[in-house]
Order: C-alpha cells, then structure tokens, then sequence
C-alpha cells in the first residue's frame, strides 16, 4: 500500500511539474500587439538622470518627425526614471513623450524587485515585449 501511494504520489509530482512548465510566465506575456513594429526602440538601462534625459529628448524628437517611437525601462533604467535630479527634468519630458503618442514599458520583474509597482507613466511589461520591440525596430538604441 506504501509502495502504491509513493508511486502515485511520485507520479502527481512529476505530472504537476511538467503541466507547470507549460503554463505562460510573465516573460511570455504582451501588452504589444504582434505586428507592433516602432521605427526607433530605445532601451533605457542607464541610472544617469542625463543620460536619460537625453535619450528622451530624442524620443521627443523623433516623435515630431512622425516616428513611433518605444522606451523600454530595465534594471537601473527604472530607478534613473524615478530621478529627481533638478539639472535633468525627465518627468517633464517624459510627460512630453507620453502626450505625444509615445509609449514608455517596464520590466515587471525589475520594477517588483525594487518594490516600485506605482511606477506612473508608463506600462508594466514583460521580457517579451522587450524582445518583440529589439526584434521589430527598424533602429535600436540602448543607454
């Protein structure tokens, strides 16, 4: 009788972890639609208030030139948005971006492990929407 429910038990187990792999995690989720496709994806892995800034202000460019434009926020880019370095006002551009048709994303694993799930501004997202923005850009930049 042991042996029985040790086997079934064995074969519950192996059979949950299996169905468990399976299932989607945050990484495969998307706020995107498949065929998104910007014209410049900028990813923002920076700390720098600057060179944040900086890297707004192009966004904010090429949104007047009619470019669709996607900022993707990881690791210490997040905490180099929440930046209130007064030489640098990257709220006020990125207000600017956002008004203007611009769509800013973020890491939902990086902003979670910084305890900033009230990031405003922009979408908590997933891996996949960073590797669909990397994939389909017709230009990249990373700061």
């Amino acid at each position: 009788m042991k042996q029985l429910f040790l086997i079934l038990s064995m074969s519950f187990f192996i059979g949950s972890a299996a169905i468990s792999q399976t299932k989607l995690t945050c990484a495969d989720f998307s706020y995107l639609s498949k065929d998104v496709a910007p014209d410049l994806g900028i990813v923002l892995y920076s700390a720098d208030a600057e060179t944040i800034w900086n890297a707004f202000r192009l966004a904010n460019l090429a949104r007047t030139k009619g470019d669709v434009v996607m900022i993707f926020l990881l690791g210490k880019g997040i905490d180099g948005f929440r930046s209130d370095d007064v030489r640098f006002d990257i709220a006020k551009e990125s207000q600017s971006f956002v008004a203007n048709g611009g769509q800013i994303l973020a890491c939902a694993t990086c902003v979670k492990m910084r305890g900033t799930e009230d990031v405003n501004k922009c979408t908590v997202s997933s891996l996949f929407d960073l590797y669909q923005i990397v994939n389909k850009s017709k230009h990249l930049l990373t700061f």
